[in-house]
């Protein structure tokens, strides 16, 4: 799994480089996120990139923020393409993780 990061501020952001997370790399991109995110309170995916999600790549997403949140740190996820964002809307993920359009927008929220 194709991860890259950067830090704007005390914001680490993560871009995923993939265009799919499902079955088949959730579990990479699980240990990939893991490693990368260690000792980070804020955290942004940046899934801009992926154009395909499954369940598989929600429960890793989940997992993900659980994991975050579990070590009293926040997720926020933005650029989904229109139809990672449908699936999002679908399984209604802006209840548990703040959504944005933009990166400039989820950093933002962690300014606030």
């Amino acid at each position: 799994m194709e991860l890259n990061t950067e830090e704007i501020g005390e914001v680490t952001v993560v871009s995923v480089l993939t265009q799919v997370i499902d079955a088949g790399n959730a579990d990479d991109f699980k240990t990939g996120f893991a490693s990368i995110v260690k000792g980070c309170k804020k955290i942004v995916l940046e899934l801009s990139r992926v154009n395909f999600i499954d369940s598989s790549g929600c429960g890793s997403l989940l997992s993900c923020h659980r994991q975050i949140k579990s070590l009293g740190g926040d997720l926020k996820i933005c650029g989904p393409q229109e139809m990672v964002r449908t699936l999002f809307d679908l399984v209604r993920m802006y209840r548990v993780v703040d959504i944005f359009d933009s990166k400039e927008e989820a950093v933002k929220a962690f300014l606030t």
